[in-house]
């Protein structure tokens, strides 16, 4: 019956992702959904997705919760980790065990800093089309159960439609286009950053239930998370329209 049940909810998520690959889609919005996902149906703790960009470094675009975008900026400051890896060799790094002494020795900062907040295995699937790598998907466990072959297919299918989301079939090959929504996406997410934070500080309250109160207001006025972003940096626009998260303080709460 929880085999039927995880069938039915797997083609319920490609329904959804498939009704937004639309002209002019959110692809943050997307990135974002795309992670949660992979949590819900792969049964690990966290999951984050990093492009590179124009100058050819990983970038974050997307996770599942701040810890795990935390933890994605430190292996990246520190050039090293499986996701790092996984996107220069185009190949799925899967049950890395992080108190292992080859992790250990092979990723010390990345190893130290996963384990200190709670996780330890991790794996790492390509963000790929053909031989076009954009970036990898990262998936993060806080219990060393391992991943059977089927959860890596369905990992990798998640990041295969990541992939042609980010990319679009219609610009394939075209490289420079390619280029330029990568770096749009990338400009978009640190005006969302901005802005979430803007807002958690606002309410005093945590970055992941400014941003779910932030993505909620957008998506149900059908506005892209990044041009609503950009109004808040600019100062355009009054955040008191959006009702803030039962977690703000009362005089937060009522603006």
């Amino acid at each position: 019956m929880m085999i039927v049940a995880r069938e039915r909810r797997l083609a319920e998520i490609f329904v959804e992702v498939a009704d937004s690959l639309v002209e002019d889609f959110d692809v943050i919005d997307l990135l974002h959904r795309l992670s949660a996902r992979c949590v819900e149906l792969l049964d690990v703790s966290a999951a984050g997705i990093l492009l590179v960009d124009a100058h050819g470094e990983l970038q974050i675009i997307a996770a599942s919760d701040e810890h795990t975008r935390l933890l994605e900026l430190f292996a990246l400051q520190h050039d090293q980790g499986p996701c790092v890896e996984c996107y220069r060799t185009g190949a799925a790094r899967t049950n890395i065990g992080l108190t292992a002494p080859e992790a250990v020795e092979a990723w010390p900062h990345f190893a130290e800093r996963a384990i200190a907040t709670g996780y330890v295995t991790t794996h790492a699937i390509p963000l790929r089309l053909r031989s076009r790598v954009v970036g990898a998907l990262n998936l993060f466990q806080t219990t060393p159960h391992v991943l059977g072959d089927d959860d890596i297919a369905l990992a990798q299918a998640l990041a295969d439609v990541a992939t042609i989301a980010i990319l679009q079939q219609r610009t394939l090959e075209r490289s420079h286009v390619e280029n330029s929504q990568l770096e749009n996406a990338l400009t978009s997410r640190i005006l969302i950053e901005q802005a979430k934070g803007f807002l958690a500080e606002r309410w005093n309250t945590s970055v992941d239930d400014s941003f779910a109160v932030f993505r909620t207001y957008a998506r149900a006025r059908h506005l892209r998370l990044s041009d609503l972003a950009a109004q808040i940096v600019s100062g355009g626009f009054d955040t008191s329209a959006i009702p803030a998260p039962a977690t703000a303080l009362p005089g937060e709460r009522d603006g």
